[in-house]
């Protein structure tokens, strides 16, 4: 049987913003989609020394993504800007989000980074 259900792809876009690398990512962040995310996080920790994921239009992330940003976190300065409320409690249940650093938004995040 096929699964028909059509679930967002993730799209992602970056920029740079008061010295930090902005990493904006749309959808799901699964085992399928991954791969796009942490090529976009690489480049960005190779380029500048703080990488900031606006992650406010994830629609879902599971363990796969949360993987890659405790590797990202061991690599760079790793913000991570509006975690939606699933992404935020996968955070909290792993105890992450007692390691990463998270914000509100992209401007507090781009803030902190060069406050």
């Amino acid at each position: 049987m096929t699964d028909s259900v059509s679930r967002p792809t993730c799209i992602v876009e970056q920029y740079t913003m008061q010295g930090s690398w902005v990493v904006v990512v749309r959808g799901d962040l699964d085992m399928d989609s991954v791969p796009a995310l942490r090529e976009a996080m690489e480049r960005a920790a190779s380029a500048l020394p703080v990488v900031i994921l606006d992650a406010r239009e994830v629609s879902f992330a599971d363990s796969t993504a949360l993987n890659l940003l405790l590797q990202i976190h061991q690599a760079t300065t790793l913000r991570i800007a509006a975690p939606p409320a699933q992404m935020l409690r996968m955070l909290e249940v792993t105890g992450a989000d007692q390691v990463l650093n998270l914000y509100p938004s992209t401007e507090r995040a781009c803030a902190a980074a060069t406050g």
